[in-house]
């Protein structure tokens, strides 16, 4: 692998093999008995499964006000995901290393590029968990009531956060089991409204293509920026690429199928939720999916059905992310750029960073309890959009680099001029999710990448000196 500058080689992925029972601790990268190398079908899952989380249950009441014309916006925002997906398998063909678009930017850029787009990544995760659990106990709280009580409430979502961090301290063959299981069982009842909707579908109660005043550019980005946060999650198959069998071409289809899979499911059940639900109801609706049931079937059970639903879909989200939420500073600590014991692995998992993530997510939840205030909350579920971008940019500029650089190793002639649009493509999807999460979130965010700085001016001058002492 050539790295530009003087950065160093980035360490090889470790090589998963069958191993017979290994002691409790194990060094770092040994895969152990419960590590166990992601099929097509796992790293597919696990890209749908992060994508579509528990959004999608209030998606099409959230767009609804907009007209139908936020059928437009998610078509955009699927050619721009897609392109991003199509980004991440390229790269993934050169290095298919654990890490992701962390292992992309320090190629290209070196050691500071590469920091960041761990940083930033790791705090995308990490809120976003926070934000997925506390969402969640909204869907529980239509099964078992936990919601009439602060703490309980609290309890329960931490709960939520720290049972798959229990699967994944089990090891990865256990995280794929959740990641297809869970997978498979959200998308019984997503599939149910998706395509059943359809024969129910009545287009008197689709109301206006354009809902309210302004322009329709206007609209599909008033839409949009709702719906932007929906998409993150293509990346997934790329950071755990370490993790994938054949990973130079499963990382790439994986990627794409489940970008298209899941925006399928997004468009499918929106068209049809449109089409069963009266408009001036919908727009109110704080459970579209059930009201959609409840217009199909009749009775009222589509609440409970949904809320069930929900809540597998967000368990299987956050034992997805929680996966990811360590890998990336596991592939930043084995090349120095975060700290060493992130680098630990046991039965195939980075164990601190998995602890040391559901600590701060877990934090962050009782913070957003104990302060009442969501709006706190909520700027910082906007933050993960715009600290997301970070790493896609990065990712995107580094394929642009190669690309431009004209280096045959890096470059596949035959295919410059469409890999050169995809990547400019995926470069302004990009930028389109900084403009969508808003002021206050890219304010926010900045300093969250600011105290980063200073943690990487910490770790350089540790590794200067180490490297002065030698």
């Amino acid at each position: 692998m050539h790295v530009t500058g003087t950065v160093p080689q980035s360490a090889p992925a470790p090589q998963e093999t069958p191993a017979a029972p290994t002691p409790a601790a194990e060094p770092a990268g040994s895969p152990g008995r419960h590590a166990r190398r992601f099929g097509l079908p796992v790293a597919t899952a696990l890209v749908m499964g992060n994508i579509i989380g528990g959004g999608i249950f209030l998606l099409p009441a959230s767009v609804a006000p907009y007209g139908t014309i936020s059928l437009v916006a998610f078509g955009v925002l699927t050619v721009g995901a897609i392109a991003l997906a199509l980004v991440f398998g390229r790269l993934a063909e050169r290095h298919p290393d654990t890490g992701g678009p962390y292992v992309y930017a320090r190629e290209a850029f070196g050691d500071f590029a590469g920091f960041l787009a761990a940083w930033a990544y790791w705090i995308t995760t990490w809120v976003s968990n926070a934000a997925l659990a506390v969402a969640a106990v909204g869907y529980l709280d239509v099964l078992i009531p936990v919601g009439g009580h602060r703490w309980t409430a609290c309890l329960a979502a931490l709960a939520l956060q720290w049972l798959p961090a229990l699967a994944n301290f089990a090891g990865t063959r256990y995280v794929g089991a959740v990641q297809l299981v869970s997978t498979v069982l959200k998308f019984a009842p997503l599939l149910l409204v998706a395509v059943g909707g359809l024969f129910f579908f009545d287009p008197d109660n689709l109301g206006p293509f354009r809902a309210g005043g302004g322009s329709a550019v206007g609209a599909v980005s008033a839409s949009a920026a709702i719906l932007l946060f929906s998409y993150l999650g293509v990346e997934s198959a790329a950071v755990s690429a370490g993790e994938v069998k054949d990973a130079r071409r499963n990382v790439g289809r994986a990627s794409v199928i489940g970008t298209v899979g899941a925006a399928l499911v997004y468009l499918l059940g929106t068209l049809s939720v449109f089409g069963t639900v009266a408009h001036d109801r919908l727009v109110k609706s704080t459970a579209p999916f059930s009201d959609a049931v409840n217009a199909m079937f009749g009775g009222s059970w589509g609440g409970w059905a949904v809320a069930l639903a929900a809540l597998v879909s967000m368990t299987g989200c956050l034992n997805g992310w929680t996966l990811l939420s360590a890998q990336t500073p596991y592939a930043a600590a084995r090349d120095g750029l975060f700290p060493a014991a992130f680098a630990r692995r046991r039965r195939g998992v980075p164990t601190v960073g998995v602890g040391v993530t559901v600590v701060l997510a877990s934090l962050l939840t009782v913070y957003n309890y104990t302060s009442g205030s969501a709006r706190v909350f909520e700027i910082l579920v906007l933050v993960t959009t715009f600290t997301a971008t970070v790493p896609y940019l990065l990712a995107t500029a580094a394929q642009l680099f190669h690309l431009v650089s004209g280096r045959r190793e890096r470059v596949n002639r035959a295919r410059l001029v469409r890999d050169a649009v995809v990547a400019s493509v995926a470069a302004a999807f990009s930028i389109w999710l900084v403009a969508g999460a808003g002021y206050a979130a890219v304010y926010q965010g900045v300093l969250f990448l600011f105290a980063g700085v200073l943690v990487y001016a910490v770790l350089a001058a540790r590794r200067q000196r180490a490297r002065t002492a030698a």
